[in-house]
């Protein structure tokens, strides 16, 4: 794997340290940095403080306690975030406290690679939701049931043919909608997509049930893909990827140049190189985080 330049590695270390921010509080304690949800939502992660960009070299056991104690007190995951390159050491420190760090690759678009839409089955569409769109709460549902029951990212035979959701994963969408619906998530997202913070873009079949989705958050010309996930009945028709390709021609529209994402297993690493995502030369390194949706 080539090594990633800097001018990339930079704007992509300065995408993970401005999106939070559009969604979250900042905490800083010493050389580390937690971000902290002001709405329901997924929450956020710690990782190293880039208001001190050296001083992840000096993070120890007790900082990285503090954190955890007020993620603790949070009620959220004991979770951290950050480049391998941007702070090599942080990771023996990571697991010697006794956390797991998962390792996720990333891939970048080159800026001016065709990525013409993708074949959709007959019956399904595309579209980029508004905050007041009724597929929302339910697009919203799908990632935490695509992801429920397979590691991030794989996608195994689907239980059904043909661009339907399956009877199971209907009621349980539904049922997922309505408890966002009920917690406040669905309120709190519906802003963020009006001022363009959140571009959520769904594959939808003829009935208008989201089969697969994804999103994207811009700043500074930047953005990362992710969310990409779809119904277990719904897999293996090519959604994954048209929702992809729907996701890059959207955010280039409105100016961004610099698309790139994480993966944690080679068979979806193929299909985005298939779309012609190049491996970037740096990973992101995860400890205890959720499913990242």
């Amino acid at each position: 794997m080539r090594r990633m330049s800097d001018p990339l590695r930079d704007r992509i270390e300065r995408y993970y340290a401005t999106v939070p921010l559009l969604f979250a509080d900042a905490e800083d304690f010493g050389p580390l940095r937690l971000f902290v949800r002001k709405e329901p939502g997924a929450p956020y992660y710690g990782g190293p403080s880039h208001a001190q960009p050296t001083g992840a070299a000096s993070v120890g056991a007790a900082d990285i306690a503090l954190v955890r104690a007020r993620q603790r007190e949070l009620g959220v995951p004991e979770a951290f975030e950050w480049l391998a390159e941007s702070a090599p050491a942080l990771s023996a420190r990571i697991e010697a406290a006794g956390l797991l760090v998962l390792r996720r690759p990333l891939m970048v678009l080159p800026p001016h690679h065709p990525l013409p839409p993708q074949p959709l089955p007959d019956g399904v569409t595309l579209r980029a939701l508004t905050a007041d769109d009724p597929v929302l709460p339910a697009a919203l549902a799908l990632p935490r049931l695509a992801f429920a029951k397979e590691p991030l990212g794989k996608e195994p035979l689907a239980a059904e043919p043909g661009p339907a959701a399956g009877p199971a994963d209907r009621a349980e969408l539904s049922r997922l909608a309505e408890a966002l619906t009920g917690d406040g998530t669905v309120a709190a997202v519906r802003p963020t997509i009006r001022a363009g913070h959140k571009t959520l873009v769904a594959a939808l079949a003829a009935d208008g049930t989201p089969l697969a989705t994804g999103h994207y958050h811009p700043a500074n010309a930047t953005t990362e893909i992710g969310g990409v996930g779809t119904l277990p009945s719904a897999r293996r028709q090519g959604l994954a990827a048209a929702v992809t390709a729907a996701l890059v021609a959207h955010a280039r529209a409105q100016g961004v140049e610099t698309i790139f994402l994480a993966y944690a297993e080679e068979t979806v690493a193929r299909i985005y190189a298939r779309l012609g995502f190049r491996p970037a030369g740096t990973t992101l390194l995860i400890a205890d985080q959720p499913a990242r949706s």
